[in-house]
């Protein structure tokens, strides 16, 4: 892999725009364009400021337009009228978020959460007897997870669903006010059904009952009219920073009755006299095989964060190209803010990273759709494919609402006042994608569950262990493994490449590519050494404890360093998969800017730790500034790659008159860029 080459601007045709897109849009781009065709899709927003009860019921409306047009039919099974295309369904729900985040949002409670649920855990029965209503929006529903008092600790909730073998009922109680069920989607207001999250407890007549973990039930919560059902307790989570159009609500039991073919069975049966089976002994590892299932909701909120990053730097790269600031030098103008490098600073790392995060997202799409096609035909999945799948799309996740946060609250910087009006959409942006740190879980924890798979490398045994058993696990079966991996000869040879050399060299593929793994490779090698002391049986749990505790800056470390890494590798098979060159090259010079900002960003560790000279650290400043001002004038041509439809972008500072005669010189000229 070469360094990258500067393009002149006229080098970078429509046609060259059009192959970064189709590159951007991956495999399913034709989903892409069949969604962009759609010539309703600028309806599908709510006009600012809207009171919450007629945003919800806005919301409502827009939610049965797109169940009428087919837009729920990609993910769920051929069987049922669906689609069979579970890449697709990501997709076209990512789409949704440069429409409206609330009907995104309530979109993918229906049926990316509550339809996917019954979809992942449920049999052919009860696929055959819901799925088509929850496709056409006639049995609308909810995703009863979360609790008040467990939010990341699923396994540990504490609803329970007690079998009654006299009734062939469960029973189905809220044992305490931190067990109801919190921040439930569809709950305040539409929803008639839960997919309900529960600690389940079972035993034959006479025998005393037994608890086999976490487990889903369909509970009904209203009837056809939407009276709430008695014993069932809903109420109103109330008004939000942001999703005001979701009706989130709280969810409490009082001796609910469902009957025992409510249970979703794919990996735990009950039998009418009362006796549990399951074809996966462990309750461990039927918990995060159940959780396994479910990732599709986890994949479709990082894509979406990237969505509504690109939406946001779409209005601030126009706005900044026309916005101008302060007289020019020998002119009566006035200078263009985007010309200034400290504007260009704020707003291409964070795009060049945008761009990383859609190649990193558009693989994990990819790698979803294959594997849990393959386990819907009925096909083998290898346990090391899944669990891969889900450290990543946890990584991922994490990663991409952190940078949708960054993004738009930069973006709405950059625009100065303007970008604080209502009207242009990035405060309902910054408020609406806030929370997406946090649900589907917490980004810090998703962190820990990459590193934590890293440090076993035996994602299996892992999975089956405590806090306890993961630290002497470690300890005892990896650190030796792990932490010699390198002898002091060929480490010091991989250390002079990555710190010597001409300065040019921070241009190279394969040197930044070294030095981010390298910089992976000590981190996780420090972390291992750094739990050496728990190893041995003598070691109490409470200093296991602490031992673990005191590592947690080195794990988060560890995991986001693989994770740059992982995120750099997607964007460079993504440049040498393109074809036409001036597209490659364009691609090649984002792809750069990545790479060089977060090597900037963590300059202190490289230079720290020896991984890079003065000199070099100086190199890589200086070049990712000749980048920033190499790119600015190619700065249209990367936000038009994203494909976003004029009318959908629907903020006046980023469609005014100037910046539709910039639209015309675009599409004539392909100069992608407006100069002072």
């Amino acid at each position: 892999m070469t360094a990258s080459t500067p393009l002149d601007p006229g080098s970078v045709t429509p046609a060259a725009v059009v192959a970064v897109r189709q590159a951007l849009d991956g495999r399913w781009s034709a989903v892409r364009e069949e969604i962009r065709a759609r010539d309703d899709f600028a309806s599908l927003r709510v006009a600012p400021g809207a009171d919450p009860e007629t945003y919800r019921d806005r919301v409502w409306e827009m939610l049965g337009q797109l169940a009428a047009d087919g837009h729920a039919l990609h993910g769920f099974p051929t069987s049922v009228g669906g689609h069979g295309d579970i890449g697709g369904s990501v997709v076209s729900f990512e789409m949704l978020a440069f429409a409206d985040l609330s009907l995104q949002v309530k979109s993918g409670v229906q049926w990316g959460l509550f339809g996917g649920a019954i979809q992942a855990l449920g049999n052919a029965e009860q696929h055959a007897r819901y799925l088509p209503s929850v496709m056409d929006l006639s049995l609308p529903g909810c995703f009863g997870m979360t609790e008040t008092g467990h939010g990341s600790d699923v396994q540990s909730v504490h609803t329970t669903a007690t079998y009654d073998p006299a009734t062939g009922e469960f029973v189905i109680d809220t044992p305490t006010e931190s067990a109801r069920k919190d921040y439930i989607g569809n709950a305040a207001r539409d929803g008639r059904m839960a997919a309900l999250f529960v600690q389940l407890w079972t035993a034959p007549a006479g025998q005393e009952p037994q608890r086999y973990g976490v487990h889903a039930l369909l509970v009904p919560l209203r009837d056809d009219d939407g009276t709430v059902l008695p014993g069932v307790e809903i109420t109103d989570d109330g008004h939000k920073e942001g999703l005001n159009g979701v009706d989130n609500g709280r969810l409490a039991f009082h001796g609910v009755r469902v009957p025992r073919a409510n249970l979703l069975d794919r990996y735990g049966t009950v039998a009418a006299d009362g006796t549990y089976s399951s074809s996966i002994e462990s309750e461990n590892r039927r918990f995060f095989t159940m959780l396994g299932a479910l990732v599709r909701g986890r994949i479709s909120v990082s894509g979406s964060a990237v969505g509504a990053a690109m939406l946001a730097l779409t209005i601030a790269i126009r706005y900044g190209e026309v916005r101008r600031q302060f007289s020019a030098p020998g002119g009566d103008g006035e200078i263009a803010v985007l010309d200034y490098l400290a504007h260009q600073r704020k707003l291409l790392p964070l795009l060049a990273r945008t761009y990383a995060l859609r190649f990193a997202q558009n693989e994990l799409v990819e790698m979803l759709h294959d594997i849990q096609t393959t386990r819907e035909a009925g096909g083998d999945v290898d346990e090391k494919r899944q669990r891969e799948l889900e450290s990543r799309a946890a990584g991922i996740k994490a990663l991409s609402t952190w940078n949708a946060t960054e993004v738009i609250q930069v973006c709405r910087e950059a625009c100065g006042g303007q970008g604080y009006l209502s009207e242009n959409r990035l405060g309902a942006l910054r408020t609406d994608t806030d929370v997406f740190t946090t649900f589907e879980g917490d980004n810090t924890v998703l962190l820990q569950l990459v590193a934590k798979g890293l440090i076993s490398g035996y994602a299996d045994d892992f999975g089956n262990l405590d806090t306890l058993g993961t630290i002497r696990f470690v300890a005892d079966q990896v650190l030796d493994s792990v932490a010699e991996r390198t002898s002091l000869h060929s480490l010091a040879e991989r250390l002079r490449g990555a710190a010597g050399g001409d300065d040019d060299e921070v241009l190279d593929s394969s040197w930044q590519i070294k030095l981010l793994d390298d910089r992976e490779e000590h981190t996780l090698d420090s972390l291992v050494r750094r739990l050496r002391p728990a190893r041995g049986k003598g070691v109490s749990a409470e200093r296991a404890f602490e031992i673990f505790n005191s590592t947690q800056d080195h794990l988060l470390r560890a995991a986001r360093s693989h994770l740059d890494g992982l995120v750099l590798d997607a964007f460079n098979r993504a440049c040498e998969g393109q074809q036409d060159p001036a597209a490659r090259s364009l691609m090649r010079q984002v792809c750069d800017l990545y790479a060089l900002s977060v090597i900037e960003t963590d300059k202190g560790w490289f230079l720290e730790h020896g991984r890079i000279s003065a000199s070099r650290a100086k190199a890589v400043t200086a070049e990712v500034n000749r980048l920033c001002q190499s790119l600015r004038q190619h700065a249209r041509a990367l936000i038009d790659s994203f494909g976003i439809p004029e009318e959908w972008i629907g903020a006046p500072i980023a469609v005014g008159e100037e910046a539709r005669r910039q639209d015309e010189a675009i599409a004539h000229a392909g100069s992608g860029a407006h100069t002072a």
